[in-house]
C-alpha cells in the first residue's frame, strides 16, 4: 500500500482524470527501496510487540499452560517468519510483480469513499479536541468498573454434552443396598426427557487409580441434542430438575462432568470444583471442624452440593484376643488369629494356572457361619487338651466405628468439605465463603490449619503468573517501540493506545455476561499486540506527513503555521486510511465467525475472541480519531517551545 503512495508522491504533473503513469525503472526500485525502508521498522517492531505480548502465555503453567501454549508457540513461529520475510522477500516480490502502469492511489473509488467519510470526522475531533478527549476519559473510566465488577473463574465451563452424576451415600452402606439405590436413580434420572443413556457404577473399577468405596456412586448421563430440549431449558435447569428428583435420604447429591471431573481429580484430587482441605492430626478433631465449615457455607450463594468428606461412619469387626483366657486352654494369639483368617479372610491353598493367567485358591467358612456376630461367636476354636471351644470364649468380639479411609497429604491427616459452584463465578463464591470462614480459622486448635484446593487453587496460580509477568511485558513493549521511533515521548504516546484498547474489549464481556477467566486473559494479552501494531502503522504515517511539512516550509516556527500543522497531520491520517484499515479489517474477519460458532470447543474460543473484537473496534476508533489528535498537539507544543518540530526518520 505505501509503494502506490510514494508513486503518486514521484508522479510528475496533474491531471484532473485518473490517468495511468509509466514509470522508469530507476525511478520505480528508489520508490520501493523508499517506501519498504519507511515501514520495514514500524512492521517488524510490531511483530516483535506481539510476539512479546504473548510472553505470559508461555508462563502459564498447569491446564491452562497445556491448553494455551500450542496457541502462542504456533502464532510465535507465524509472527518470527513474518518478521523475516517482511526484511527480506517481500521487497523482492514487490520489485518483482509491481511493474507496468499504476494509477494514482486517489483513483481507487473505495479510498475515495472512505476519505469523504473520514476527513470530515477528523476535522471535527480536532476542532472539538477537549470533548474528543473528555470523551475517550470518560469512556475508559466507565469500563475499568465494568471489568472490575465482572466475575472471575480459573476456564469458562466447557459444556462436554454429557453430566457425571456423584452421590455419596453412607460409608458403612452394603453392597446389596448401593445396588438398589444405583438403580433407584437411574430409573428416575431416565424420566428425565433430555437424557437419552444412562450407565452407573458403584465402587471402584477394576483399576489401581480408582480408589472409591462402594459408598460412592458414577453415573454417565448423555444427552440429547440440544435441539431435542424443552423449550428455555439449559444444562443448569436439566440439572436442577434432575437434583429436584433425586432427593433420597442418606444420600449427598454431586454434580459435574465426566472430563472435567478426572482432571481435578488428577491435578488437586478434589473430584468438584472447590474443596477445603483441613489438616491436622487427630481424624476426630478435623471431622468436628469440617462439620463447622459445612454448616459456615451453608447457604452461601453459588454454594451448591455441599458435601463433607467422612471421616467416620466405616463398620468394622474388632475382635481382641482374652490373652488370660487362651493362657488356660493352652492356646497362643496365633492360634486365635488363625481361626479368625481362615473363617474370615480366608486361607490360600494352592494356585491354578489356565493359559497364561494364575488365580490363588482360596478356603473360608460359609455364609452361614460368618453372616453376623453371634455365628462369629461360635465360631469353634480347637484346643489340645479341652476340645473344640467357641471363639468367643477367647476373644471379645463386637461391631466398632472408624474411618472408612484415611487420607493424608504432606504427611498430616486430611478431611475435606466439597462444593460445586454454579448460578455465580468461581473467585466471588469463594471469597464470600472465606469471609465467612475467617472468624473460625482463629479458633482452630494449635497444629490444625485448612487450605482451597480445587478450580480455585488453579485460578490462583494463574492470576499470580500473569501479575507477575505482566508489568515486565509492558516494559519490554514500550522498549520495542523506543528502538522503532528512536523516541520514548513516541513510544509513551503510542502505549496510551492499550488502555483504550480495553473499552471494547470489557464492553463485549459485560454484555455477553462472560466471566473474567484465563480464557479472557488471553485475548486481552491478543487484543494488545493489535492496538499496538495499528498505532504504530499510524504515528509512522504521521511523521511521513511531517517529512512533507518540513521538506515544503522548513522547520521553523516562522515558517510553518498551526493550520500548516493540522492540514499534514489530517493528510497523514486520512491518506493512508486504507491500509490502516486493512489492518483491522482482517483481523475482524477473522475473529467474527467464532462468535457463531457452536458445538464442544466453542465455550473457550469465543470468551478469546470476545476482548479482541471489541477492543480491536475501540482501539481503532481511538488510533484514527484519537492518535492524530495527540500527534498535533504534541507537535503544536514542539513548535511553541522549540521553534520546531521534532520527526521520525524512516531508515535503517
Amino acid at each position: 500500500m505505501n509503494i502506490f503512495k510514494k508513486i503518486k508522491e514521484s508522479s510528475l504533473g496533474k491531471r484532473r482524470k485518473p490517468s495511468y503513469k509509466k514509470i522508469p525503472e530507476d525511478i520505480r526500485m528508489s520508490i520501493i527501496e523508499r517506501a519498504c525502508q519507511q515501514v520495514s521498522r514500524g512492521v517488524f517492531f510490531s511483530t516483535i510487540i506481539i510476539i512479546a505480548s504473548f510472553l505470559p502465555v508461555f508462563l502459564l503453567t498447569g491446564q491452562e499452560g497445556k491448553l494455551f501454549h500450542p496457541l502462542a508457540y504456533t502464532k510465535t513461529f507465524i509472527l518470527a517468519v513474518d518478521a523475516i520475510l517482511v526484511l527480506t522477500l517481500a521487497p523482492v516480490l514487490i520489485s518483482f510483480f509491481m511493474k507496468g502502469r499504476f494509477l494514482p492511489d486517489s483513483a481507487n473509488p473505495v479510498n475515495r469513499i472512505l476519505e469523504r467519510i473520514y476527513e470530515p470526522v477528523i476535522r471535527a475531533c480536532i476542532k472539538r479536541r477537549w470533548v474528543t478527549l473528555g470523551v475517550n476519559i470518560v469512556a475508559l473510566a466507565i469500563s475499568i468498573p465494568l471489568v472490575m465488577g465482572l466475575g472471575r473463574e480459573f476456564m469458562p465451563p466447557l459444556d462436554e454434552g454429557s453430566l457425571l452424576f456423584m452421590p455419596v451415600m453412607m460409608p458403612d452402606v452394603s453392597n446389596s443396598e448401593a445396588k438398589r439405590l444405583l438403580q433407584v436413580q437411574d430409573k428416575i434420572i431416565t424420566t428425565v426427557p433430555e437424557v437419552e443413556h444412562v450407565l452407573g457404577k458403584a465402587g471402584r473399577a477394576y483399576t489401581a487409580t480408582d480408589n472409591s468405596p462402594i459408598s460412592m456412586v458414577e453415573t454417565i448421563i448423555l444427552l440429547k441434542p440440544k435441539k431435542e430440549w424443552r423449550k428455555g431449558f439449559t444444562k443448569d435447569s436439566i440439572i436442577n430438575d434432575l437434583n429436584r428428583k433425586l432427593q433420597i435420604p442418606g444420600v449427598v447429591n454431586g454434580w459435574t462432568q465426566p472430563i472435567i471431573n478426572r482432571i481435578n481429580m488428577l491435578s488437586t484430587g478434589i473430584r468438584t470444583d472447590v474443596g477445603i482441605k483441613i489438616f491436622g492430626q487427630d481424624l476426630d478433631t478435623i471431622y468436628a471442624f469440617a462439620q463447622q465449615v459445612e454448616k459456615a457455607l451453608r447457604g452461601t450463594p453459588g454454594v451448591k452440593d455441599l458435601y463433607v468428606e467422612p471421616i467416620s461412619g466405616g463398620k468394622y469387626i474388632d475382635i481382641k484376643v482374652k490373652r488370660e483366657e487362651i493362657g488356660r486352654y493352652g492356646l497362643s494369639v496365633n492360634d486365635v488369629n488363625d481361626v479368625v483368617e481362615s473363617a474370615l479372610g480366608g486361607v490360600k491353598l494352592t494356585t491354578t494356572i489356565e493359559g497364561r493367567q494364575r488365580f490363588s485358591v482360596n478356603a473360608r467358612f460359609a455364609q452361614d457361619y460368618r453372616n453376623n456376630i453371634q455365628a462369629l461367636k461360635r465360631l469353634q476354636v480347637q484346643t489340645g487338651n479341652y476340645g473344640p471351644i467357641p471363639l468367643e470364649a477367647v476373644a471379645d468380639i463386637k461391631i466398632t466405628e472408624g474411618p472408612p479411609m484415611i487420607n493424608s497429604e504432606n504427611a498430616m491427616l486430611r478431611g475435606t468439605v466439597l462444593f460445586n459452584v454454579r448460578e455465580r463465578d468461581l473467585a466471588g463464591t469463594v471469597e464470600e465463603a472465606q469471609r465467612k470462614l475467617n472468624a473460625m480459622i482463629t479458633k482452630m486448635p494449635k497444629g490444625y490449619y485448612l487450605n482451597w484446593s480445587g478450580n480455585y487453587e488453579n485460578l490462583i496460580r494463574g492470576e499470580k503468573t500473569l501479575k507477575m509477568i505482566l508489568p515486565i511485558v509492558l516494559v519490554i513493549i514500550f522498549m520495542c517501540m523506543y528502538f522503532a521511533f528512536h523516541s520514548a515521548r513516541e513510544a509513551f504516546f503510542s502505549l496510551i493506545s492499550i488502555p483504550f484498547a480495553l473499552i471494547g474489549g470489557a464492553l463485549m464481556i459485560y454484555f455477553w455476561h462472560v466471566n473474567l477467566s484465563v480464557a479472557v486473559a488471553v485475548g486481552f494479552i491478543a487484543l494488545f499486540g493489535l492496538a499496538v501494531e495499528t498505532g504504530i502503522v499510524m504515528v509512522i504515517y504521521l511523521n511521513d506527513a511531517m517529512q512533507q511539512l518540513i521538506a515544503k516550509k522548513g522547520n521553523s516556527g516562522e515558517t510553518i503555521t498551526r493550520d500548516d500543522l493540522k492540514e499534514y497531520v489530517i493528510a497523514g491520517a486520512a491518506k493512508r486510511l486504507r491500509p490502516k484499515l486493512m489492518t483491522v479489517s482482517v483481523s475482524l474477519f477473522g475473529l467474527v465467525p467464532i462468535l457463531w460458532s457452536t458445538g464442544v470447543g466453542s465455550d473457550v474460543m469465543i470468551p478469546i475472541v470476545l476482548p479482541m473484537i471489541g477492543g480491536v473496534l475501540t482501539s481503532s476508533t481511538h488510533i484514527l480519531l484519537v492518535t492524530p489528535l495527540i500527534f498535533l498537539m504534541q507537535k503544536e507544543y514542539e513548535l511553541k517551545k522549540h521553534g520546531k518540530i521534532d520527526i521520525l526518520e524512516a531508515k535503517h
